[in-house]
Order: structure tokens, then sequence, then C-alpha cells
């Protein structure tokens, strides 16, 4: 399997990145941009779920945000992916690296768990049952330790 690591690192995209320094800079901050897009989006939706800001309604903020997120999502998966690409041989071993792609799949998968629990009702008082209040507190530490586990990669 390390075979297929070495030729993803030596793909053109992925040595284009790691010849052009400033190359590496914009693709790194597009997935600094793609994350804020993604989680500033389902933090804002988690917490309306939670109860706050209780003065919009979910369903006014649901199909909005949870577009945004899913946006953000892709984005991110992009630009990282093509970061991965420059040492997959490296961040495949990652402690840290594998326990972000962990907590991104529990994640989304509590997402699209929501997301079908939710669709077709009425969200503004659906959002105030048990279940839903623990997915969204589940969904904001799934999320926020992703993203620490991301920042932890580097210090592997």
């Amino acid at each position: 399997m390390t075979d297929v690591w070495q030729a993803l690192s030596a793909l053109p995209p992925a040595i284009w990145l790691q010849r052009n320094a400033v190359a590496y800079l914009l693709v790194n901050a597009a997935h600094i941009v793609s994350l804020g897009l993604l989680i500033g989006t389902i933090i804002t939706l988690d917490l309306r779920l939670l109860g706050a800001f209780r003065a919009v309604p979910v369903s006014a903020l649901w199909p909005l945000l949870s577009r945004l997120a899913a946006c953000g999502l892709g984005l991110a998966a992009l630009t990282g992916a093509w970061l991965f690409s420059v040492n997959a041989p490296v961040y495949v071993e990652n402690t840290a690296f594998q326990a972000k792609l962990g907590l991104i799949a529990a994640a989304v998968l509590n997402a699209l768990w929501l997301h079908r629990r939710q669709s077709g009702s009425e969200m503004h008082l659906r959002s105030q049952r048990a279940a839903t209040r623990f997915q969204a507190a589940l969904s904001l530490c799934l999320w926020l330790s992703a993203v620490v586990a991301g920042r932890w990669i580097g210090f592997l």
C-alpha cells in the first residue's frame, strides 16, 4: 500500500505544490477558509438546535446553513486531499491524521442522520427533542475535535 501513497505524492499536482511555496500557501489558505465556512455554519446551526437564537426559526436557517456547510465540506475535502498528496506516505501513518479522518466520518454520518430525521418535518418543533439536542451537541464535539486533530497533525 505504501507504493500507492508514494505514487500519489509523485503526481503532477502534488509535485507542483511540493515545489511551489506560494501555491502550497494558497491551497493551505483555501483549506482554512473552507474549514471556516464549514465549522462556522455548523456551529451556528447546532447552537440553534440547542436552543440559542430562538427568535430565528430553525426552518429559516436549516436550508441555507446546511447547504453552506456542504459546500465548505466539499471544498475542505478537495483542498485537504491536495495537501495530503504532497506527503501522503507520512500523513497516512500519522495518528492525528487518522483521528481527524475518523472524526470527520463520524461527524458527516451524524449530520446525514440528523438531516434525514429532520427532512419533511416541522424542524422548529422537532428541534426541541432530546435526540436532536444530543445530535447537535455531538456534532459540535465531533467537528471541533476534528479541527483540533487537524492542528495536531503537524506536532506528531
